[in-house]
């Protein structure tokens, strides 16, 4: 079947979803899954064929004739969104059914169709007006997404703060195609390389797809929505909605000519982000939180990759500009699998629990041996440990920042640098999830609500065991995914058609295979002889303590206090004591809180001060005529003053 056949099966699949979901969940849910195997099949006949797909209207639209292209770029991102969505619509219908929800459920699922459609149709869209459309109704759906449980204050507020930060990317994106149209006479997209004075507007496509990717320091709505929306919610934000920021910057940069300081630029950017966001990610006690953060990070490795390519296309070398972009191209699957699913994972133990609070928590490991399990090898996976599929993306990014290093030439000033800032995030990124998981699954439950946890159900489990398959897929066979990422590495670039896969990527793969064929017999060796020596369950030693209790336990600001005192300067941590009083204190507390730097510390106190001036300047506005004439003599005066000492002559 061509891919218009399916695409259109797949438009019509999803349509009626949005018709169906408020009454009918298992039909939506259908529709929904059939609507995502049928774009995923027409992606992947791109992604593994020799043409691109391309379609144009007789008919217009809002006067303008639709035109849409799927070629190599846009089928990597749109691979990824059907598997996240399709999974996420399973695991919701658990996590966030009727009987549970029974007033948001049906809405959530409208707005689950719409955000999806639109998503899948902005990836499709080479029409600047049209593609601005279904922008801005993903926006608006995804929206209704995050505020799905508006009993909450904090929902409502990320939602909002969202929707803000959103509507100023699209005044950048407004600005952008409105320039592009004006320049080039139509609002029809593709490569314009040979209109160099467009080049300025590359800045514009970074700030506006950049709020959307949520890379420092433009992630301000990020960590509040990723916490406070349902857990499927968060899975397709953080799996794939940030990655339709870098869909556009990816997309525009292979399509204009940029300036050239572009590349150095987004290097910075990316390496900034990536060992800013793991250290805020690395303070956070709330789960889910410190998930937020931690796709911060890795939105800047993905930038790292882009930044790299574009740098070569500067420096005319195309050899380590492609394992570069096809790192960060791979970086997009394997961040979306793998943050999709430590999601999933967080909702499991929302689910049970209750809370997303850390030291609220602990000894779950017992009680949900499924989710432990699944958290576990997504944290290896996220902090680029091999044998799974987070090392592969990152270590064609290191080939590529070497092979520039190895030239000797101005970008290994560059490279160098980003390549130290990198291996620092990977370690923090260990130390973060060694300490999530060992708080959250480990040791005794510190309270009555993890002691009572439980496992999740199957609708929940099954799309957890989907993405993690996909991430142990991705790890062993990567020689088997290149052809699909040099075809998109082609479509970025013309002149990269046909790269050639690394030499050692096909035995990364068997090497990978090997480690993790040793890993499962360690385990069922050990597992074995545990069963034969009748080993028995007890506490962990007590270090001479007869009645170790929960609260003796490590909580998860104590595992972060020392990186919390190097990164002092940067987290801003906030203190509140209690202190005991009198001879027998009934109470005392220490609560710590890591402030967001950027929207607490630079645009809370800007916005407070464009709004004492602006109550200023309402004063003004009393209702005495003579006190408005005399406003109008003043700037009639103030004009010929002007006019007299500064005009021409």
């Amino acid at each position: 079947m061509s891919p218009g056949f399916l695409l259109t099966s797949a438009f019509a699949a999803a349509s009626a979803s949005l018709v169906v979901g408020a009454r009918y969940s298992r039909t939506w849910l259908a529709l929904v899954v059939c609507a995502a195997a049928a774009t995923l099949a027409a992606a992947f006949r791109v992604l593994l064929g020799t043409t691109d797909w391309e379609w144009r209207s007789n008919f217009a639209i809002g006067g303008e004739a639709a035109h849409l292209r799927l070629d190599g770029v846009s089928a990597v991102f749109l691979v990824l969104l059907c598997v996240v969505a399709a999974a996420g619509a399973v695991y919701g219908r658990e996590y966030w059914s009727d009987a549970r929800e029974p007033g948001s459920a049906p809405r959530g699922r409208i707005a689950w169709s719409a955000m999806v459609l639109n998503m899948g149709l902005a990836l499709l869209c080479s029409n600047g007006l049209h593609f601005l459309v279904a922008w801005e109704l993903f926006t608006l759906s995804a929206y209704f997404l995050i505020r799905l449980d508006d009993r909450r204050r904090p929902a409502r507020s990320a939602a909002w703060l969202y929707l803000a930060a959103s509507h100023v990317a699209s005044l950048c994106l407004f600005a952008f195609f409105g320039v592009l149209a004006a320049r080039t006479g139509s609002w029809d997209l593709g490569p314009m390389l040979e209109h160099a004075e467009l080049a300025p507007l590359f800045w514009l496509v970074l700030l506006g797809f950049g709020v959307k990717a949520g890379f420092f320091p433009l992630h301000v709505w990020l960590p509040s929505a990723h916490s406070n929306a349902p857990s499927h919610v968060s899975g397709i934000l953080s799996g794939v909605a940030i990655k339709m920021g870098i869909y556009g910057i990816v997309r525009f940069s292979g399509w204009l000519v940029v300036p050239p300081g572009a590349g150095w630029v987004v290097l910075g950017l990316g390496a900034g982000s990536a060992l800013v966001g793991i250290t805020f990610a690395f303070a956070q006690n709330d789960l889910k939180r410190l998930l937020a953060y931690c796709s911060v990070e890795h939105v800047g490795v993905i930038l790292i990759g882009v930044g790299g390519a574009l740098l070569a296309v500067a420096h005319d070398n195309a050899a380590w500009g492609r394992l570069a972009l096809a790192g960060a191209l791979l970086h997009v699957w394997n961040h979306g699998a793998f943050k999709a699913l430590l999601f999933f994972c967080s909702g499991s133990v929302v689910h049970a629990t209750g809370t997303r609070e850390m030291s609220r928590l602990g000894g779950l490991w017992r009680a949900m041996p499924w989710t432990a399990t699944l958290f576990a090898l997504a944290a290896i996976a996220v902090a680029g440990l091999p044998p799974l599929n987070g090392f592969v993306s990152e270590w064609l990014l290191y080939l590529g920042l070497f092979d520039a290093a190895a030239l000797r030439s101005a970008a290994a000033w560059a490279v160098l640098p980003v390549a130290i800032v990198l291996a620092m995030a990977g370690a923090l990124a260990l130390a973060t999830f060694v300490k999530a998981g060992t708080i959250v699954f480990f040791g005794a439950p510190r309270t009555q609500v993890a002691r009572h946890a439980h496992e999740c159900g199957p609708l929940m489990r099954g799309p957890m065991l989907v993405l993690a398959g996909a991430c142990i897929a991705l790890a062993l066979a990567p020689a088997v995914l290149w052809p699909a990422l040099a075809r998109a590495v082609g479509a970025w670039n013309p002149a990269w058609i046909g790269a050639e896969p690394p030499a050692a990527l096909d035995r990364l793969g068997w090497t990978h295979v090997v480690l993790a064929g040793v890993a499962v017999l360690v385990a069922l060796v050990l597992v074995r002889r545990v069963r034969a020596n009748g080993t028995r369950r007890g506490p962990t030693w007590d270090c001479g303590f007869a009645e170790p209790t929960p609260r003796m336990q490590y909580t998860s600001g104590a595992f972060a206090g020392i990186v919390g005192g190097w990164s002092a300067w940067l987290l801003r941590t906030e203190s509140r004591y209690r202190r005991p009083r009198g001879a027998f204190p009934a109470r005392s507390e220490r609560v710590e809180r890591v402030p967001e730097m950027v929207l607490e510390h630079v645009l809370a106190p800007t916005g407070g001060a464009l709004v004492r001036v602006a109550l200023a300047a309402r004063k003004l506005q009393h209702g005495r005529l003579q006190a408005y004439i005399l406003y109008l003599v003043l700037g009639l005066a103030g004009v010929a003053l002007i006019v007299y000492f500064g005009g021409a002559p």
